[in-house]
């Protein structure tokens, strides 16, 4: 089965997990929009990176896990719209590629893996712990988000593997 683990927004990973393996982790695509130099999550660069990790096995077993996200007190009007913004593109992507989608609430994947009240950086730790073999790519504090998409990917095959 192939998880592909997602931490959406700007600043967001995308995990490609398969049999308990990390196969690999990238930043959110992005690109330019408007004059302010703003970013934007690159959809048509997401859906080619997704089309890149999927066998042409037509029955090939592929679950898209993202994380449920939703408003934060504090947070502005503009950055909320454009996360919801990426969030819909995530969606959209999946829809069209006909992939099935489970969210994920952070609540729940870091209960799992025991990060609830802990500093954003601990994925990270958390990460390299279960995956040491890819602590070369986690190397920094701005990984974290990697961290994210891997621990996101990695919840859903195990939590999955024990519904079989």
């Amino acid at each position: 089965m192939l998880v592909i683990g997602i931490d959406p927004g700007i600043s967001g990973s995308i995990c490609f997990f398969e049999n308990g393996k990390i196969l690999e982790v990238i930043e959110m695509p992005t690109m330019i929009d408007g004059k302010k130099n703003k970013k934007q999550v690159n959809g048509a660069q997401m859906f080619n990176e997704i089309i890149k990790k999927l066998n042409k096995d037509k029955n090939q077993d592929v679950r898209v896990v993202v994380e449920h996200v939703s408003a934060m007190p504090g947070q502005g009007v503009t950055s909320m719209f454009n996360f919801g913004q990426s969030f819909g593109i995530i969606k959209g992507i999946c829809a069209a590629m006909q992939l099935p989608i489970y969210f994920v609430r952070p609540a729940k994947w870091k209960k799992y893996f025991n990060l609830i009240n802990s500093e954003k950086d601990a994925s990270r730790t958390r990460a390299i712990e279960i995956f040491p073999y890819f602590s070369s790519h986690l190397s920094k504090k701005k990984d974290s988000n990697k961290a994210d998409a891997i621990l996101i990917a990695s919840f859903y095959y195990e939590t999955y593997k024990k519904e079989d």
